[in-house]
């Protein structure tokens, strides 16, 4: 290390046993501090395992995981590639959806990844990675629940339900088809009328006409944000763990006992193993070392204000205008938009624009406009089934990315499937030197 980055643990929670006693060489480097990377540290460290995370920013959290939709929404994992969006792809690529869109560039990778994306686009398939996709939401909520019942820190967690509401009777028949697929998974969800919708949440009287709404009362919310914070501070004060900021990993080295990553600037971390929770920017840092994740930015918008004077109290998402109504204590946040393939986190200013005014069209008394705090745009990684990719890509690398729009709802069951993986490894190979 040529600086001074690691910050050492206040507080030591006693585990048994501990993998290592080693404080020089953690067992694990975790790679990203968004949710999906903090939930994994943290799984990782709950297992008695020494673990460092690392972030080319600041602090954690600053990317895809600052001010997403904020909505934990385990029984709504509806494949993004289904049928319907197929008959749509010539209007998409035209640019006619202002919601939606396509930027097709040259690039082989993107090329591959949109072949993929196409073989999903069957109803077989799109059954198949929703079903899966659901079993892992369901996983992150029970794990959610272990984890707030151990540390009960505040991130504006509360139980609303989610509302999907539909402009038209063909999406109606449509999520009503779903439902039945989900409900074989034991998912309570409803097909409501526009009365009943509007029974439950009154501030849908001023969102316009609308053919009915999917009613989940299960589902979640909470500030992805204020989570990592929170997890983040008793993971170091209880866990040990230790940090690495402004850590741009670059390049990745395997040797026979560990694993050393290398920063843009030649700073240098090792671990006995890594796992990889770079979102978006993990194909380029895997390429070097010949593994491929299948990941294309989704980038998509949101921003921040106070209620306005008829705000829902339910989680919303209009789905004809793909845009969600989130109410976050005394905040809501308003996400949309998705651009396909874009690669730049900057806002455009002309996008947020537009969200704004959409939400404001759909939702006139929802939020108080006047009043937008912040306005924020992120890197989503998507996969062409809509599945995040959960493996071990080499005998100490281990891959926790591509959670797609569903990051925040996915971040605490992956946590365990990783964290298992890593687990299971580590045994093995402790087997195999005892053997020897």
């Amino acid at each position: 290390m040529k600086r001074g980055m690691l910050s050492e643990a206040m507080e030591s929670e006693k585990c048994s046993p501990c993998p290592s006693a080693s404080d020089k060489t953690p067992d694990i480097l975790v790679l990203g501090a968004g949710v999906v990377g903090i939930t994994t540290a943290y799984a990782l460290a709950r297992r008695g395992f020494s673990v460092t995370i690392a972030d080319r920013e600041a602090g954690p959290a600053q990317g895809a995981s600052f001010a997403n939709g904020a909505q934990l929404s385990y029984a709504y994992t509806d494949a993004l590639a289904q049928p319907s969006l197929l008959r749509k792809m010539p209007f998409l690529f035209a640019g006619l959806d202002p919601a939606f869109r396509v930027r097709l560039s040259p690039d082989p990778d993107f090329f591959r990844w949109g072949l993929a994306f196409l073989r999903n686009c069957t109803q077989a398939q799109f059954d198949s990675n929703t079903l899966a996709t659901l079993r892992l939401g369901l996983e992150s909520q029970a794990a959610m629940a272990d984890l707030r019942e151990r540390h009960p820190f505040d991130f504006a967690h509360t139980v609303p339900g989610k509302m999907h509401i539909f402009r038209d009777e063909g999406s109606l028949n449509h999520s009503r088809t779903v439902a039945a697929l989900k409900r074989s998974a034991g998912i309570e969800q409803e097909i409501l009328t526009s009365a009943q919708a509007m029974a439950i949440e009154p501030a849908l009287h001023d969102a316009g006409p609308i053919a009915g709404a999917l009613w989940t009362p299960s589902d979640e919310v909470g500030d992805p944000y204020r989570f990592c914070k929170g997890l983040l501070a008793v993971l170091v004060s209880r866990y040990g763990l230790k940090t690495a900021y402004r850590f741009s990993a670059a390049q990745i080295t395997q040797k026979r006992d560990a694993v050393i990553v290398v920063d843009d600037e030649g700073n240098e971390l090792s671990a006995s193993n890594v796992v990889v929770c770079l979102g978006a920017q993990t194909p380029r840092f895997l390429a070097p070392l010949g593994i491929r994740a299948p990941i294309a930015a989704m980038k998509g918008y949101s921003f921040t204000a106070p209620p306005g004077k008829y705000a829902p109290t339910v989680s919303i998402t209009d789905a004809a205008r793909k845009i969600v109504y989130c109410r976050l204590g005394d905040s809501m946040r308003v996400a949309g938009l998705a651009e396909l393939n874009n690669n730049d986190p900057a806002p455009d200013p002309a996008r947020l624009r537009h969200l704004i005014d959409q939400a404001k069209a759909a939702m006139p008394y929802a939020v108080d406009y006047e009043a937008i705090r912040s306005g924020w745009a992120g890197l989503r990684p998507m996969t062409p089934n809509s599945q995040p990719v959960i493996s071990q890509a080499g005998q100490r690398i281990f891959l926790n990315v591509g959670h797609g729009m569903l990051g925040w709802t996915l971040a605490a069951g992956s946590a365990e499937r990783v964290s298992a993986l890593v687990e299971q490894s580590i045994g093995q190979h402790r087997q195999i030197r005892k053997a020897s």
